[in-house]
């Protein structure tokens, strides 16, 4: 009989993660762990052959050297989409999997809650209605604007079945361009420049890496259409945030619905608190009840490939962030 895999799970609370293991794998071998500090002395005692790893406390901390070191697992299963966190990798000794897809529905209604909010003016109607005013209004449509999504992964998918649902045209980037349901052009991310003129919303949803690193600068948003809304749900990082900042100070950017920052959380120091402009929210878009388990879910689908010795799915090249 072959032995089981020695597995980590790592999270802050692994209560659940382990009694879904168990049930799942009743002969299961594993530790749970639930720090940033404990994981490297438990990876060099127990040698584990997989870590399920939830980056529960943010990026900095994050024990990325002990999971790619001698002692390391072979194979790291992220349980979100995101492994900039990790650094780099070297593929051929360690495979890392992400649970992409797994939030990709939430995001996009993160998304579309942001256009709603600036475009039905949700934070004047709150004003009018806590002075009991009644002003007359109008209210901007989202039929019939073209909708720019910045990386059509499964986010950016899900965000343009939504948009052709409120009657949006839809173009977007994609590393690899095909044709694809819900959008209407589907362009290499060579062409961004060229797309931002066109764009009355934007959507940013593409993973952070060298080549993603600052993709969204003082000259991109120079090419922005006057007053366009913006969303990222990206990762802090892709969108340079002085150079967002001035523009929504400006009013290029008339509205940023903005859930990943450079520094998080997001100090107080930030000028971004203290513009009307703008939704912050804490890197929260991919949370919702349930995520967790689904994410799980993925990774014991995929845990089952590999005590079958067959391909996993969801394998994130290191290069390219996915």
């Amino acid at each position: 009989m072959t032995k089981p895999p020695r597995i980590v799970l790592h999270n802050d609370k692994t209560d659940d993660l382990e009694r879904l293991l168990l049930a799942a794998f009743p002969d299961a071998e594993y530790r749970a762990c639930q720090g940033y500090d404990a994981l490297p002395a438990l990876i060099d005692s127990y040698h584990p052959d997989i870590v399920y790893s939830v980056r529960f406390a943010g990026t900095p901390g994050f024990p990325a050297e002990a999971l790619f070191g001698p002692n390391g697992p072979n194979w790291v299963a992220n349980a979100g989409a995101g492994v900039d966190h990790f650094g780099h990798w070297d593929a051929e000794r360690t495979i890392v999997t992400n649970a992409a897809g797994v939030a990709a529905d939430m995001m996009a209604e993160y998304v579309f809650g942001g256009f709603l909010h600036f475009t039905l003016d949700v934070a004047g109607l709150q004003t009018d209605k806590q002075s009991k005013t009644w002003n007359d209004r109008r209210v901007v449509p989202l039929f019939g604007k073209t909708l720019l999504i910045i990386g059509l992964g499964h986010t950016g998918r899900a965000i343009a079945a939504r948009a052709k649902a409120f009657g949006m045209s839809v173009i977007g980037t994609r590393a690899n361009p095909q044709e694809m349901s819900s959008v209407d052009e589907v362009h290499p991310a060579t062409a961004l420049m060229d797309l931002l003129p066109r764009a009355d919303f934007i959507a940013i949803s593409t993973p952070l890496t060298p080549a993603t690193q600052g993709l969204i600068a003082d000259t991109e948003i120079s090419a922005m259409k006057p007053g366009v809304v913006v969303a990222d749900v990206s990762r802090g990082g892709v969108v340079d945030q002085s150079a967002l900042y001035r523009a929504l100070v400006t009013g290029r950017i008339s509205g940023a619905a903005l859930d990943v920052f450079e520094t998080e959380p997001l100090p107080q120091s930030s000028p971004l608190w203290d513009l009307d402009n703008v939704i912050i929210s804490p890197h929260c878009s991919s949370v919702y009840d349930g995520w967790e388990k689904a994410s799980f879910d993925l990774f014991l689908r995929n845990l089952r490939h590999w005590t079958m010795g067959a391909p996993l799915f969801n394998v994130v090249h290191p290069d390219r962030g996915y």
